[in-house]
């Protein structure tokens, strides 16, 4: 058993409200969910780093020049990502999705998100949607792991299109494309 899944356990079971998954996400799942970043996704907003796993992903594929924020309300997870990941791009923020305008004042290319919707109260996720859907350019996507399909109403209310793609993962993972097409 390695020390990162056994870290992962532990703190699942001691902070079910912040930790949303008992594993690391998959390779498939980190495929998916960063298969919208291209050669002009520039500017990334990343919600709940983790252990970093995702956040090597989006930075194996964002252009040279771009920059990643990573918001994980955990600091002892922080600590472990700064250790491993050691990269000018990478700006690691110690707060809540919520609190993200706060820091990112530029307009987004792409927000990827593993927070766990549904365990924070609905009005922060309402929310948290919202000022994603604000902030980011139009035609790009906010992409979301959840280990249920049931949750597009959430996101469907905001964004105009929403598909849904399943990963091979335990549990299945499932990958919510959120797409701004018209500004309102």
């Amino acid at each position: 058993m390695s020390n990162t899944f056994l870290k992962s356990v532990i703190d699942f079971t001691k902070n079910v409200k912040t930790t949303g998954a008992l594993y690391q996400t998959s390779k498939q799942i980190e495929k998916e969910i960063c298969s919208k970043i291209n050669a002009e996704t520039k500017i990334i907003v990343e919600f709940g780093t983790g252990l970093g796993n995702i956040t090597k992903r989006i930075l194996d594929q964002m252009p040279a020049d771009g920059k990643l924020y990573s918001f994980e309300v955990k600091a002892e997870f922080l600590e472990d990502v700064k250790d491993l990941i050691q990269d000018d791009r990478l700006v690691l923020i110690n707060d809540g999705a919520q609190n993200f305008e706060k820091y990112v004042t530029e307009e987004v290319d792409c927000f990827i998100s593993s927070i766990p919707v549904t365990l924070i109260p609905k009005e922060i996720v309402k929310s948290v949607i919202q000022k994603s859907y604000d902030a980011l350019k139009n035609g790009n996507y906010f992409c979301q792991v959840l280990y249920s399909p049931f949750h597009k109403k959430k996101f469907s209310a905001v964004f105009e299109e929403v598909k849904i793609e399943k990963a091979a993962s335990v549990p299945i993972g499932f990958i919510h494309h959120c797409r701004k097409i018209a500004t309102r």
